[in-house]
């Protein structure tokens, strides 16, 4: 179950184990730390909770831009959700929940709301007023109010601490393909189909559906072979990231083509789920160079996807 509404939430436990924090991406190591919570309730006959916050505390407290998120609150809530966790709490984050002192915040919403008996947090948590609360302070608050405190360790792979900004770095790069085993998954972004400008179909015999995406963050430039998700249907496809070179575009673009599709989607919306960057954004001299260059591209699209490797998880 997923709400806004702790009080709503208080009503339906008696006692609980829970965790806390951002989870942006809802990658292996918070998911790892998640399923240590829905472990530990089980084995305690408590009510597994992931307590997480809508905006993200950095969208409320620091004046400068932000880097993007890996996930939007919808698509990261589902995620959890997921996990198999009984509650996912989304608290509305404000200037005045972010002022609280440590103890103050446990009292009033840990232990009053959310009756916690055990508490597990990953290895970097901090919060409260000035980000005053860490491990060491809720052991005390833990001793002081009944409940045990656990800390997770960071998640490694490949000699590095599995993190949301690795993520972030990765995606940004065009590395999609490195981005799985960090995810559990292949990153994805979702959209709306749009009108284009008619190129795909008419002009280059590769009908594209043009799409408008919701999320923030963007894989590099370039064409990837990708999953497109419409509906209950998954579907191979190609996409291109960019501005069109070769017709002189000076807006980003995201255009997909499912192979061997011609349903109409417009104003539908689309999941597209990013497999392995194919080349960089390259200017044609015509139109004739980049078809042969579409074509190319679906046949190294096709194969890459035929792959057990490239399968969704």
């Amino acid at each position: 179950m997923i709400t806004h509404d702790i009080q709503e939430l208080e009503k339906k436990i008696s006692a609980s184990c829970l965790t806390i924090g951002n989870f942006d991406g809802v990658h292996i190591g918070h998911q790892q730390l998640i399923a240590k919570v829905c472990k530990r309730a089980k084995l305690k006959g408590l009510s597994s909770i992931v307590v997480t916050f809508d905006p993200h505390p950095l969208r409320v407290l620091v004046s400068k831009k932000t880097p993007p998120f890996i996930t939007l609150n919808d698509h990261k809530l589902k995620l959890i959700q997921e996990t198999g966790i009984d509650y996912t709490l989304c608290m509305p984050f404000t200037r005045k929940l972010a002022s609280l002192e440590p103890e103050d915040f446990v009292h009033d919403f840990l232990v009053r709301n959310l009756k916690v008996k055990e508490l597990i947090i990953g290895y970097d948590y901090a919060f409260g007023k000035g980000r005053s609360g860490n491990f060491s302070l809720l052991k005390e608050l833990g001793d002081k109010y009944g409940f045990s405190v656990d800390q997770f360790p960071p998640v490694m792979l490949d000699g590095a601490i599995v993190s949301s900004t690795r993520i972030r770095d990765l995606v940004e790069d065009g590395k999609v393909w490195e981005v799985r085993p960090l995810l559990g998954r292949f990153y994805r972004v979702e959209g709306k189909v749009i009108s284009g400008k008619k190129r795909g179909g008419p002009l280059l015999g590769f009908p594209t559906a043009n799409i408008l995406l919701k999320d923030e963050l963007f894989p590099k430039t370039g064409v990837y072979a990708v999953w497109a998700e419409l509906k209950d249907r998954v579907l191979p496809a190609v996409a291109n990231i960019g501005y069109n070179p070769t017709f002189g575009n000076d807006y980003l673009s995201v255009e997909v083509h499912v192979f061997d599709f011609k349903e109409n989607i417009y104003d539908q919306p689309v999941g597209v789920h990013f497999v392995q960057r194919l080349r960089s954004e390259i200017k044609f001299s015509g139109i004739d160079e980049l078809k042969a260059q579409i074509e190319k591209d679906c046949f190294l699209g096709r194969e890459i996807l035929a792959t057990p490797e490239a399968m969704l998880a």
